[in-house]
This record gives structure tokens, sequence and C-alpha cells, in this order.
């Protein structure tokens, strides 16, 4: 009987004898799932033995790559990728940060090393364009999402998903925003880009209802801002207003911060308009600790990303999951006119 050569071992597993010889001797490429399969495969038949096999070169260090697209909120987003590739250093896990465009033109197409073997992982940070994100759920490689777009559910990313909780908070929030006597409220950002924008929409929505009052529309901006206009979008909104609310419930404090800019430039008090953020995001000065904000905890958010990611990746074929990760709220003194 003939020795068995390494074809033998790619017919059997009907791949190619190239994806046999990068599994064999350790180079980068393919799955690890795929690369026990064949080192498997190559004993049973005979091609090598046990003793001979666990003498071959280790397996190099698994790579996980971070797609991200749109870091508006630069130092929040860039604690969470460093988080994220300190936990995994710990794991001896390689960080492989791939940069997206922040939206999709006609025949573009997600970097190569995504989809050649290249990573074992990928963690999507601030992605909302939904052609890229259909593309990424495409990928046969497991997923971590770090939030979505509404018009993306989350049982059609291919992936886990982890949402920052907003909708119970901003809620919680605007209670007590309408309880200080501030019952006129108006509610910025747009809620189609980001799923979180439209949980905390809903949560300023839910306070309103609870308390049977109405909110009122024309003091809302919930639609499209976009990336180089922020300042002038909501600036036109505000001109627009016969007379200000008692306060704005902003969906982030990077929202927050424009709003200050233009208080700022017309002399309106934050006496007389109050202002809520989200993030406790230190980056917007004019807003840093000074405003009512949620304390999202970007290390612990870090670490999360990067167990989850490692745990899709040594349980291939794990059911994917939706987790909201509750934050705490940062009361700021209300000050009266």
């Amino acid at each position: 009987m003939n020795k068995p050569i390494m074809q033998d071992i790619a017919d059997a597993l009907s791949v190619s004898r190239v994806t046999v010889w990068k599994a064999l001797t350790g180079r980068a490429g393919i799955s690890d799932v795929l690369r026990e399969k064949i080192k498997d495969k190559a004993v049973e038949i005979g091609y090598v033995n046990e003793g001979v096999m666990a003498g071959m070169k280790s397996i190099p260090p698994r790579t996980i790559a971070t797609v991200v697209s749109r870091p508006e909120s630069s130092i929040f987003w860039m604690q969470i990728i460093h988080q994220i590739a300190e936990e995994l250093s710990l794991q001896g896990v390689n960080l492989l940060y791939t940069h997206l465009p922040t939206s999709y033109k006609e025949g573009d197409n997600l970097p190569i090393s995504l989809s050649d073997g290249s990573v074992s992982g990928i963690i999507v940070l601030n992605v909302y364009s939904k052609p890229y994100l259909k593309m990424l759920a495409d990928l046969s490689v497991p997923k971590v999402f770090l939030d979505s777009t509404p018009s993306v559910p989350s049982n059609c990313l291919g992936g886990d998903l982890v949402l920052i909780e907003g909708r119970s908070a901003t809620r919680q929030i605007t209670h007590w925003l309408i309880e200080s006597g501030r019952t006129r409220l108006g509610f910025v950002g747009d809620i189609n880009y980001a799923q979180t924008n439209m949980d905390r929409f809903h949560g300023f929505k839910d306070a309103h209802a609870e308390r049977g009052l109405a909110y009122d529309e024309a003091l809302t901006l919930t639609g499209p801002l976009q990336l180089t206009t922020h300042y002038e979008q909501i600036s036109c909104f505000l001109d627009s207003l016969e007379t200000m609310p008692d306060g704005f419930v902003c969906a982030s404090d990077y929202i927050a911060h424009f709003i200050q800019q233009y208080f700022s430039l017309h002399g309106i008090s934050e006496k007389a308009v109050c202002l809520t953020g989200f993030d406790n995001n230190a980056e917007y000065v004019n807003v840093a600790n000074r405003i009512t904000t949620v304390d999202v905890q970007t290390k612990s958010m870090g670490e999360r990303l990067a167990n989850k990611v490692m745990f899709a990746v040594n349980h291939p074929g794990s059911p994917t999951e939706v987790c909201y990760v509750s934050s705490n709220i940062i009361y700021q003194p209300l000050l009266k006119a």
C-alpha cells in the first residue's frame, strides 16, 4: 500500500493541497477548526503519527480584527479598542485594526484580510452602514458587534450584538427632569443611525407616556445628521424654534456639546435650558462634568467584547446572543433660572 500523501488528506476533506500544507506547517490563512480537522485526518490515515504531530511547529497566535468606522468620539472609541487589545494580548491573541469608510459606494468591498483566513474573529465597532453590515454578516468568521443600525435586525447580523443600555437610563433622566418642573423637553439625535439612539429616544417617550404627557415633536430633531454638518443642522433646528424648551435630552455628549456651542454663541444660560447627554465623554470640555450623563465604562466594555469574541471563536456554532450592558447615571445639579 502506498504511503499517504498530502493530496490524500486534501481529497478526504475536500480542501486544497495548499490548505493542508498550511495546516501542517503552522502557516496562517485557515481557521483553527479546519486546521485541527486536517491534523486529525493526517494522523488517521497514517500520514504522520501522533508523536510527530505533537512535535510539529505550533499554531501561530490567533488574530482578531477590530473593524471601525466613523470614530466621531475618538477618545471614547480608542479607549475601548485599547482595552480590547490589552485583553486579547493577555490571551496570546493579536489585534488587527481595520478601517471601513463611513458610507458605502457602489463596488466597495471589505478588506481581503477579513475573508482570507487571516483572522479568527471580528469585533465590529461604530459601523452603521447597512451595506457594510450586511457584508460583514455574510462572513463565516465569528463576529461580535457593538451597536448596529435599526434597519438591520439583530438576527441578520450573523454574530453577537452588544448594546449599551439606554432606554431605561434615558427614561430615568427624563423622569428626573419632569419631576424638577422641566416638563417642556426636546430630544436631539439621529434615531435611525444607531440602535442605541433609537433606544434612547424610546426612553424619552416612555417617560412622557408614564407621566401622562405628550412630548412636543416640534422640539425633537431625530432625522439624519451628516458627519460634517452636525453643528450647522442643529443650529438651523434651534434657530427655527419660537421659544426654547426647558431642556434637551441628547442622544450623546457629542450631540450635547454642539447644542452648548450654540447656547454659548447666543447667550443662552444653562439655567434657562438644561442639557443632558450620554457616554460621559471627557473629550467635549464644554459639557464634560457639567451635564447629567450616563457613564459608559470603556474599560469594561473592551474586556467584554474581547472575551465574547473569543468565546465565539472557541465554541463554533454556538447560538448568537443580544446583550445589553447597563451603566450608571451621573446626575449634575439643575440650576434654577
